[in-house]
């Protein structure tokens, strides 16, 4: 079976080295344009970009349009895009976080259209940032959908799913990497049963859709008022982009990693104030939670960095920030 594979970050590095792995000729590799990143904001290639170059693609057969919009600002590159997809005669197209919108040529142009890998169980977290809003929102699973791609955002009908559990210390970055695994088997697998003819898609349900809205950086101030298992959710959603942060005094801190506080919240205390530093790491005072009618909690925060420093556990943390301490107030 011959593939034209579109993707971008990470997520889609590896369900392209599944590909090649089960033997799938890829002739045509799809990414975003190179940039800046990194603390000198030099040019760098695709995570997609960099495995394909480095694992026998030639050049020409990496493509990078700004967009496939024949009639727009960029038409001349989609216009080229067109015509090298054409070329390649393609089975499938694959698409994993490719991050352009697919116009109707690209989608009718393969024999048997286009399919997704969606890290979530659609049609629950449709569209940019499914893994940060599960575990912001609290699932206790996600997973991943095999989607036939249709012109809606991520309407297309089920083709493959497979749940996965949300663990209490899951962050989105060690969630990121248990679902791309999980993508990379089952794109494989799909390919293998579209290949005899056996691959059937299956309408989304009505019911239980919502929208994985692209997560901004102005979302990583933490709201202190908030409960704390809300807040929980929100630092391990957070990591690492775009990091929940808070302040103390005119010093802003980066909150890496956090789990809920045993501790009782005493009487008078303060959202954002701090409970006790120990051996767990800074437990901090959080508000009432009103849909299940709790008084008010503590989150425990382990690993946190200041700007410009590095990313440091609580217990060493604290050595360097003499005024964190119990009775200290986050804002």
């Amino acid at each position: 079976m011959k593939v034209i594979f579109a993707g971008t970050p990470e997520f889609a590095r590896v369900a392209l080295e599944r590909l090649c792995a089960a033997r799938f000729e890829v002739p045509l590799v799809l990414t975003q344009p190179d940039r800046p990143a990194g603390r000198g904001m030099k040019e760098q290639a695709s995570p997609v970009k960099q495995w394909a170059l480095a694992h026998g693609l030639a050049a020409s057969q990496v493509l990078q349009p700004r967009s496939l919009r024949l009639d727009g600002r960029f038409a001349d590159e989609a216009q080229a895009a067109r015509a090298a997809m054409e070329a390649v005669q393609a089975d499938v197209m694959v698409v994993a976080a490719y991050g352009l919108i697919l116009p109707a040529w690209a989608l009718q142009m393969p024999r048997l259209g286009c399919l997704n890998i969606h890290a979530s169980l659609l049609p629950r977290w449709r569209g940019a940032a499914p893994i940060h809003r599960a575990i912001e929102a609290g699932d206790a699973q996600t997973g991943v959908t095999i989607m036939q791609m249709d012109e809606g955002l991520d309407t297309g009908g089920m083709l493959l799913a497979e749940r996965l559990p949300i663990a209490a210390q899951d962050t989105t970055a060690t969630l990121h990497d248990k679902l791309a695994a999980l993508g990379g088997r089952l794109i494989v697998e799909a390919l293998e049963i579209a290949a005899c003819g056996g691959l059937r898609a299956t309408p989304q349900p009505e019911e239980g859709v919502s929208y994985a809205r692209k997560v901004e950086k102005a979302e990583s101030a933490i709201d202190w008022a908030l409960p704390a298992r809300q807040i929980d959710c929100r630092i391990r959603a957070f990591n690492p982009f775009p990091c929940a942060s808070a302040r103390l005094g005119a010093e802003t801190l980066k909150l890496w990693r956090s789990a809920l506080s045993p501790l009782p919240v005493p009487a008078g205390s303060r959202p954002g104030q701090v409970l006790a530093v120990d051996g767990q790491g800074i437990h901090i005072a959080c508000g009432a939670d009103a849909e299940t009618g709790a008084g008010a909690s503590a989150v425990c925060v382990s690993e946190l960095q200041r700007a410009g420093g590095k990313r440091l556990p609580a217990s060493d943390f604290v050595r360097g920030l003499p005024a964190l301490q119990a009775g200290a107030l986050l804002d």
